[in-house]
């Protein structure tokens, strides 16, 4: 199946080898075996587009995610 997808996607077998056991490709050929694999939708929502209306919309949004630490009550 590997040589299969190798072929169809135009990934080197190395490449998708190292993919499956270290978790590591370049983006481009994570593209490519996306397209043979059909599953491009996935991309939509990873690369969703967020709508700011200025810099510090963006500021607050990082400062929210941003784990807090609670002082601990003796």
């Amino acid at each position: 199946m590997t040589l299969a997808l190798a072929t169809r996607s135009g990934v080197s077998l190395g490449s998708l080898k190292r993919f499956e056991s270290k978790a590591e490709i370049s983006l481009r050929s994570l593209i490519m075996i996306a397209v043979a694999l059909r599953a491009t939708e996935e991309f939509a929502t990873l690369f969703a587009a967020q709508h700011y209306q200025s810099i510090d919309d963006v500021l607050s949004e990082e400062e929210s995610k941003t784990r807090k630490r609670g002082r601990k009550n003796a």
